[in-house]
């Protein structure tokens, strides 16, 4: 960012890789190996959840395949393969959509798929893309999604066990023009029906030598329900081992207490261990140029009336990174450098976040649980100005976006409110514009600052390498929230949520140059996506 694309380009990304910028996040170390792996087994599971649709619950059909070993060695990833999710909505779903002036779906789901080995448990994001699928007149829908899911590592012997748990899909609409419904996307979570066969249970695959026949239904592990060991790390009873492992030992057979612990889940793949991330890479609707990249940011954003914070998880940037201009000082003893850049949120061919959730205490007391959108309501704009001697530079950049915050589901004290499809701020979120002139119009702002010495790793943040930005945003009024036949909850929302100044930090991951000749294996996958996720911080 502080040369030309042809010279400090490069120079700046061999930098970046020697200095190992953006961190990895796991959920657990790597394990000790030990023997191969045996035969594949076939997932074919259909399973009943219930899900929220505009117009109520329905029960929805969710039907998993997959393929998968019996049996892997002790630290030998298990990578799910040919993972397809039928999604089929009832009739009266179908309706719902068809309402809002849908002619077509296209859905992205996001399957959570819990991972026990023992006493100890670790979650995994299954997510797929459908075609887009024109809606019946009459008659359920279903829609087939497809795509990359993590490998998940035990990491002790034993029989590990994958089950389904909550079910999400984001239904982006499109009218029989081609344009976009309103709301452009739907989303509908789901919770697994009470009757699921076998709790939702997906397969089970044998670790190590003496991981057991994975055909058998694993024991029911004690302690949480999240499936973490118990505070004194020492299993509990079960129906194979009454004394709860108590061998002497501290662990049941033999095995000390510590072996207890998470298995790992990697990156689809399980070669570039990365955090869960959604699909980053550009396609048919936004091509990539000669000037392309990508990235992933995430961080957290204040909200100061309820006294707390929102995680904004990894979502997707598609930039077009403009050409850096220079003016010489007249003694040419440095240099200003210029650059103006352009990008887009990127989430299924939709310029918005993923949807995430935020749970607060609402006037103390209530707790309040919302499922929200950022969604870009014009240009994303990057610009850049620093100086350098040819020895120190220092960069600041300023991003600028409009964003409008969308609300798609409300609950509170477990009790959902119907916020209707039409629930966003009045205007885009809002930060103090110190050139208003230049920069007309609501937007937010954050701000990040980079330093670089010849020859050393970058500080701060830099375009390319990322690092931190803050901010501070006014989030508007709410409008919208509610349904015609229910109550209006703008201002409850509003008297929640809306005010000034509420604290923003988000950290933006190491770029991937899409356009280059040949990817750079330290900042792409192999399909072109950003290798680096950037790990969010307050």
């Amino acid at each position: 960012m502080t040369g030309p694309r042809t010279a400090v380009r490069r120079t700046a990304r061999s930098r970046a890789r020697a200095a190992a910028i953006a961190a990895f996040v796991v959920l657990a170390a790597t394990v000790p190996a030990a023997a191969g792996a045996s035969g594949t087994q076939k997932v074919d599971v259909t399973l009943p959840y219930a899900c929220l649709f505009p117009s109520g619950k329905h029960t929805a059909e969710v039907q998993v395949s997959a393929s998968l070993p019996e049996r892997v060695a002790t630290g030998e990833p298990i990578e799910p393969e040919d993972v397809t999710t039928d999604v089929t909505l009832p009739e009266a779903a179908v309706a719902d959509l068809t309402k809002l002036g849908a002619a077509e779906a296209r859905a992205a789901t996001r399957l959570t798929v819990g991972v026990t080995q023992g006493e100890a448990g670790a979650e995994a994001t299954w997510r797929g893309d459908s075609a887009s699928t024109a809606l019946p007149a009459e008659g359920a829908l279903t829609l087939t999604a497809t795509g990359d899911v993590p490998t998940v590592t035990g990491r002790s012997t034993g029989r590990l066990t994958m089950k389904a748990q909550d079910f999400s899909l984001d239904l982006a609409l499109t009218k029989a023009d081609g344009g976009a419904a309103d709301p452009a996307t739907v989303t509908v979570d789901c919770a697994l029906a009470d009757d699921a066969p076998d709790q939702g249970r997906l397969a089970a695959v044998a670790v190590g030598d003496d991981g057991g026949d994975p055909g058998t239904p694993s024991g029911s592990p004690s302690g949480s329900p999240s499936g973490t060991p118990s505070s004194s790390g020492t299993p509990g009873p079960t129906e194979e081992d009454p004394e709860g492992g108590k061998d002497g030992k501290g662990g049941r057979d033999g095995r000390d207490a510590k072996d207890n612990v998470a298995p790992k889940v990697d990156a689809p793949g399980g070669t570039a261990p990365r955090a869960a991330a959604p699909t980053c890479k550009y396609d048919e609707k936004y091509p990539a140029g000669p000037m392309s990249l990508n990235s992933y940011l995430t961080g957290y954003s204040n909200v100061n009336k309820l006294d707390g914070a929102a995680l904004i998880p990894p979502f997707c940037a598609l930039i077009t990174q403009g050409e850096p201009e220079f003016v010489f000082f007249p003694d040419f003893s440095g240099a200003t450098i210029t650059q103006h850049s352009t990008g887009d949120l990127y989430n299924g061919q939709r310029r918005q976040t993923p949807p995430f959730e935020a749970t607060f205490l609402t006037f103390d007391f209530t707790p309040t649980t919302a499922t929200m959108v950022l969604e870009q309501a014009g240009p994303m704009t990057i610009d850049s100005h620093g100086t350098t001697d040819f020895v120190f530079t220092s960069t600041d950049t300023y991003v600028r976006a409009p964003l409008v915050l969308r609300v798609t589901s409300l609950k509170v004290n477990g009790t959902r409110l119907d916020v209707g499809s039409k629930c966003r701020t009045k205007s885009s979120l809002t930060s103090p514009e110190p050139e208003p002139a230049k920069f007309p119009g609501d937007h937010l702002i954050l701000h990040g600052r980079g330093e670089q010495v010849t020859g050393e790793p970058a500080t701060g943040y830099l375009l390319l390498s990322g690092g931190p930005m803050t901010g501070k945003v006014t989030v508007p009024a709410f409008t919208g929230c509610g349904t015609a036949d229910g109550e209006n909850l703008d201002r409850l929302l509003t008297a929640s949520v809306s005010g000034p100044d509420n604290y923003v930090k988000q950290m933006q991951g190491q770029t991937c140059y899409v356009s280059a000749d040949e990817l750079n294996p330290d900042e792409c996958t192999d399909d072109a996506q950003p290798l680096k996720v950037p790990v969010a911080e307050r």
